[in-house]
């Protein structure tokens, strides 16, 4: 345990944790638009993986490289994106049913993909695929302890933190923004004063789509080099806790897919340190179980607040 703890307690931990969640945060930022507008993204993990199948092959098969590789990177997980709206706003399938058949259709599709295009079912290690660079801030990197964790992450980990604000100006500062939670909260109240329900929540789930294959690029061009066979890993799921817990709010967000980050490092070193591979693997999901049962605990604490509150104010 000692040896663990002083592996913790340096900077190239602190390095890492905003490494690994990067993808998460992606992902969560991806749930909390889609969610907003009342229309549930579950196809997370689904649309990561076809974005980091088409970002690896996209740069190797294509010769376009780096560019090539990230449009085609959105472009399929924005494919997966329109057809959960397609299906669950204009043909009314169950959203949360259509968003799991969606992720059981990537599982296998990525390998059938994968398969047809290089005769491999396992990755794509005998392409060459590019990677985003990391980068060096001036002035940040020289910084004691905090320029080693902040300088030199890859330029995707930066663009993750950047669209915290993003997604935070687009939801509050923005007339979109503004139609779009009014549709989350009453969509027929919305529908009343002339707001196309539909197209809102399908520009959502659009935009939703886009957020979660920057983080799916991230995992084949920045975290890796190449696509492995189901190497999101659940990361779409334990975004859609983190979205929760941070209830729906980016910066909140943002502070829970750290947490999970930090869980996913931790299970990194772990691993590096003798403990079994098969009890490692265990650690991000029961660090997600454990934060969506603190998340309800505290929701059930909050809501009897109020309601003891507004019985003492009622006066028959």
């Amino acid at each position: 345990m000692a040896n663990i703890a002083r592996y913790i307690i340096t900077v190239e931990f602190a390095y890492s944790v905003l490494r690994v969640s990067t993808p998460i945060l992606f992902a969560a930022l991806a749930s909390v638009v889609a969610e907003r507008a009342g229309a549930s993204n579950i196809a997370l993990e689904g649309i990561m993986l076809f974005a980091a199948l088409f970002g690896a092959l996209g740069s190797a098969l294509t010769g376009g490289g780096l560019f090539w590789g990230f449009i085609l990177a959105l472009a399929g997980g924005l494919l997966i994106a329109a057809l959960l709206a397609y299906f669950g706003l204009y043909l009314k399938t169950d959203i949360i049913l259509a968003g799991i058949a969606l992720n059981i259709l990537a599982a296998g599709g990525t390998v059938f993909l994968l398969f047809a295009l290089t005769g491999d079912k396992g990755g794509t290690a005998s392409l060459v695929s590019a990677s985003f660079p990391s980068l060096n801030i001036p002035l940040v990197e020289k910084i004691p302890l905090l320029g080693p964790v902040v300088s030199g992450q890859n330029v995707l980990t930066y663009l993750a933190f950047f669209m915290v604000f993003a997604v935070w100006a687009l939801l509050f500062k923005t007339r979109l923004g503004l139609r779009l939670r009014a549709v989350g909260e009453n969509p027929d109240a919305a529908a009343s004063v002339g707001i196309p329900v539909k197209r809102i929540q399908c520009t959502a789930l659009l935009c939703s789509g886009l957020l979660a294959s920057a983080g799916g690029a991230f995992l084949s061009m920045g975290y890796l080099t190449g696509f492995t066979r189901g190497m999101v890993s659940g990361r779409g799921f334990i975004a859609l806790a983190a979205a929760a817990m941070g209830q729906l709010s980016p910066v909140p967000t943002m502070l829970a897919a750290l947490v999970f980050g930090f869980f996913d490092a931790l299970s990194n070193i772990l691993a590096a340190n003798g403990i079994p591979d098969d009890l490692v693997k265990t650690g991000p999901y029961l660090a997600t179980v454990l934060g969506l049962v603190i998340f309800s605990a505290l929701r059930i604490w909050r809501l009897k607040g109020k309601k003891s509150a507004a019985l003492k104010e009622y006066k028959p």
